[in-house]
């Protein structure tokens, strides 16, 4: 097994051996081409700024762009307002990039190609650094569109993020007046309802139990009095009923007292008739004090009537014992008939009492009847009440989220517009690139080389598999059939020696001035700057 690696690792050898100038031919024409190829691709120049996303100190509330946006998701937006076509082609115009290519091409396909293929926006390994990156022909423009790209980010971050507050703070401060304007009607009808059924809400239900149990006892205590007042009057009625017995009683003892004794006057001699006249004086005199006072006209006459009166029975009463019992008996019955009208103004004392106190029950009886339709309705009240609040609490909340939501929008508003909040700020900005990251003048050498062995061997392999002259003697003998006893190398002549050694100067001096002509143009160039490693 061994042995018959060995025997096809020496052939391949002795292939590339037989071809090894086809092989250098390839090779270097591989190389000649990848010098071209160098040459005809367009130098491109790669500036890289690096920018930072820097948290701001103040901490942020809830309504603050970065609470409500991821970072990637930030620079995503802001990556594509800035690599958007009106501010690209403002771009292209203010450093009068892809002049040619604006002559062939519309704008909008070259803001396309620049936005794809020559602009990169993408994060490093941290979370926190991005990279933005531009390539093209011109290695100054290059940088000065790549610092440009970087202070665009910046500034549109800033407006950005001042927009998103802004529209935020507006978005609540809307939403906060529609709220406002809700609750205010809801707390109009409240205040209203309330108006109208104060003594119905069931926050009074216990005031109206004690003012009704307090009119109630009221109520029973004025009935009480009524009855009293009422049961007074009876009695003062009897003992009014009683005096007029006694009066009478006493008149008629008197009259026949006085006809036994002969002293009753006749109708013209004034004596019984004076004490009528003066009895019925004196009544009459009592019924006017009930109304007037003492000053009074009539008052004052009826009291100078009775003096008269009693003057006039004085002077009769010299006639003997019988006129002084006479006089003692008028005496008596005038102290029965003050008491008589002690009563009789006691008993209108008690009337009017008791027409006041009836009085007093009716208005004690429509407030308990008041209080009662209150009570009895505070359940419906409640009812009401609590189907009315019920929203009135749910906006109440919704308005007091919104009220603090509109104060931190503020404040981040407040924040942006004075550059407070987070920002991108720039670490690294482009410099000017030297040299171009492509064409990699190495990398394509590299290749130029591997396609140049890759295709001398494999023309080498293929011409030696389609050649077919025999080789080896191990070759012949298969062919043959016949065993190979010795083999006579190839006896060259002296001509062809000579030919064969000038073949070998040629190619050798051809080979020579090949590289020689390869190297020293490919070090002309790089000197020149053509060609960069």
């Amino acid at each position: 097994m061994e042995h018959e690696q060995r025997q096809s690792l020496k052939k391949y050898l002795d292939i590339a051996l037989r071809r090894k100038k086809f092989i250098i031919f390839c090779l270097l024409v591989c190389i000649v081409a990848g010098l071209g190829q160098y040459l005809r691709t367009p130098k491109s120049y790669l500036a890289t700024s690096l920018i930072r996303y820097q948290r701001q100190s103040v901490n942020p509330s809830k309504m603050s762009p970065d609470v409500q946006t991821r970072i990637r998701e930030m620079v995503s937006t802001v990556g594509q307002q800035i690599t958007s076509r009106t501010s690209l082609e403002r771009l292209i115009k203010k450093f009068d990039l892809y002049t040619k290519m604006r002559e062939k091409m519309p704008m909008e396909d070259v803001v396309v190609m620049m936005r794809d293929h020559h602009i990169n926006i993408k994060p490093e390994g941290r979370g926190d650094i991005f990279r933005v990156s531009y390539h093209g022909g011109d290695p100054k423009k290059v940088m000065l569109v790549t610092n440009e790209l970087a202070a665009k980010f910046i500034e549109e971050n800033l407006r950005f993020r001042e927009e998103r507050a802004s529209e935020t703070s507006a978005y609540v401060k809307d939403e906060l007046q529609m709220a406002k304007k809700s609750l205010d009607k809801i707390e109009t009808t409240m205040r209203d309802y309330k108006l109208k059924f104060y003594n119905e809400m069931p926050q009074q239900r216990d005031v109206n139990m004690s003012r009704l149990n307090s009119l109630q006892t009221q109520y029973q205590g004025n009935q009480d009095s009524i009855q009293d007042l009422e049961r007074t009057k009876i009695l003062i009625q009897e003992q009014i009923s009683l005096r007029k017995k006694e009066i009478s009683g006493e008149r008629q003892r008197m009259l026949s007292l006085m006809e036994s004794t002969g002293s009753v006057p006749g109708p013209g001699q004034g004596g019984g008739y004076e004490l009528e006249e003066l009895s019925g004086v004196r009544r009459a005199l009592k019924a006017l004090q009930i109304k007037y006072t003492e000053l009074h006209p009539d008052v004052r006459r009826l009291k100078r009537t009775i003096k008269e009166l009693e003057e006039s029975l004085a002077a009769k009463s010299d006639s003997g014992p019988e006129s002084e019992e006479v006089v003692d008996t008028f005496g008596s019955d005038a102290v029965i008939e003050n008491q008589f009208g002690q009563m009789i103004l006691q008993q209108k004392g008690v009337e009017y009492n008791i027409e006041r106190l009836k009085k007093e029950k009716e208005e004690i009886r429509s407030q308990i009847e008041k209080y009662q339709k209150w009570v009895e309705a505070a359940p419906v009240r409640e009812a009401e009440w609590t189907a009315l609040t019920r929203d009135y609490e749910q906006l109440n909340r919704h308005y007091q989220e919104l009220v603090a939501r509109n104060l931190a929008a503020e404040s981040a508003e407040s924040l942006e517009r004075r550059q407070k909040g987070s920002q991108f700020k720039i670490v690294d900005p482009a410099h000017f690139p030297e040299k171009p990251f492509k064409p990699d003048f190495i990398r394509i050498m590299l290749v130029a080389l591997a396609i140049g062995f890759g295709m001398g061997g494999g023309l080498s392999f293929g011409l030696e598999f389609l050649d077919t002259s025999f080789k080896d003697a191990e070759e012949l003998e298969p062919y043959l059939k016949l065993p190979v006893v010795c083999s006579i190398p190839y006896i060259f002549t002296e001509k062809e020696k000579k030919w064969n050694k000038t073949k070998f100067v040629l190619w050798a001096a051809a080979f020579v001035v090949s590289v020689g002509i390869i190297i020293a143009g490919t070090a002309y160039m790089i000197y020149t700057g053509r060609i960069i490693l």
